[in-house]
């Protein structure tokens, strides 16, 4: 009978205590579902879905196919309301319980939506999450970084921030609990001045620092293979200095190096505003992902995809939720980390020593 009972629930529902007092078969009931698609005006379905009508029409002819059921029978959901279902999931980060009874489905019906819904969103993240590839997208990206604040080179802003979760359980669990005290993924990305997420790392605990998860990134493979030529990604003093990252100085001592600092902070200002925008347009991310750990993963990634084709369609920032925790969504670690004392020769020093002295002249 217990195992019966365990059957009946999906692995990713959230963790809720459920009580059991008497179990027998129970009546397969359809309920009607509502029309938010066409019930709601543009606003409300913006507010409520985080993003607008025409964008929601792109991405579900991205992933329709996907979510089609190859029979009408038992009152299958339609592509249209699992789409909007697991919208209304990132916008809340509610039970899947309190999701499932907004769209009139079952919570186990929407933990599997979620689910299925995320992977076929997620598998856009190479054609929608893309570093420049190639001589002409490296010249505008180093052009677009250029006008922020006069830093030559650069083509990314590189940060980490952490995405709250719960406890995966296991022998490792209390490797995912960061400095602050909670489970958390530590979620690398680098951000373009538009805000786009230009490459996404999901898979490090909180307790990782991020030069650890930079160190084991594909993408300093790829900068240290020359792939982006002499480009630089600038960053926060939680990296080390390299001849591809360069960081803020932890002291500035004269003008040169004053000029330096500012210039730096407002270069890498992206990835912090990207952040910010992301975690407000889909608040599951800062309430904290109840679900199995590979769909959190999934769920981050998807949640990306959705962020970069919303800026594709000019979107604005959706309204804020209020009582979001702020020390949640900003929260990135900091830690100052020192270049090796003999490392002198490292893309900081040389623009410190030949390039922003020209700028004072």
């Amino acid at each position: 009978m217990l195992g019966d009972i365990d059957a009946m629930f999906d692995d990713d529902d959230d963790a809720e205590i459920v009580e059991f007092l008497e179990y027998e078969r129970r009546p397969y009931i359809v309920r009607e579902r509502e029309d938010f698609f066409h019930s709601l005006d543009d606003i409300d379905f913006f507010v409520r879905f985080r993003l607008k009508k025409i964008t929601v029409l792109y991405i579900l002819s991205l992933i329709e196919e996907e979510l089609e059921s190859v029979t009408d029978r038992n009152h299958s959901i339609s592509p249209i309301n699992q789409l909007l279902l697991t919208l209304r999931f990132y916008a809340t980060g509610n039970f899947l319980l309190t999701v499932g009874d907004f769209i009139k489905v079952s919570k186990s019906s929407a933990s599997k939506i979620v689910k299925k819904v995320s992977e076929a969103i997620a598998t856009f993240s190479g054609r929608f999450i893309k570093m420049p590839s190639n001589d002409e997208e490296i010249r505008k990206a180093k052009s677009s970084f250029y006008e922020k604040a006069h830093v030559p080179r650069v083509i990314g802003s590189l940060d980490c921030t952490h995405i709250k979760i719960q406890s995966p359980g296991g022998n490792n669990a209390e490797l995912f609990r960061n400095r602050k005290g909670y489970f958390s993924i530590n979620v690398q990305t680098i951000s373009a001045p538009n805000l786009k997420i230009l490459d996404i790392t999901a898979r490090w605990p909180g307790s990782q620092h991020d030069q650890i998860i930079f160190d084991n990134s594909s993408i300093k493979s790829r900068l240290e293979r020359n792939e982006f030529g002499n480009s630089l990604l600038v960053a926060d003093s939680g990296y080390a200095n390299s001849m591809h990252v360069i960081t803020p100085l932890l002291e500035a001592r004269t003008q040169v190096q004053q000029l330096y600092n500012e210039a730096v902070t407002r270069t890498r200002n992206p990835v912090e505003r990207q952040y910010g925008l992301w975690k407000r347009r889909f608040p599951v991310l800062s309430t904290g992902l109840r679900l199995k750990l590979q769909t959190t993963l999934t769920v981050i990634v998807a949640t990306a995809v959705l962020h970069n084709i919303a800026i594709d369609q000019n979107e604005e920032q959706p309204p804020d939720i209020p009582n979001l925790d702020e020390n949640i969504i900003n929260y990135e670690e900091d830690i100052s980390v020192d270049p090796p004392e003999n490392n002198f020769m490292n893309a900081r020093e040389l623009l410190l020593s030949e390039y922003f002295p020209g700028l004072l002249n």
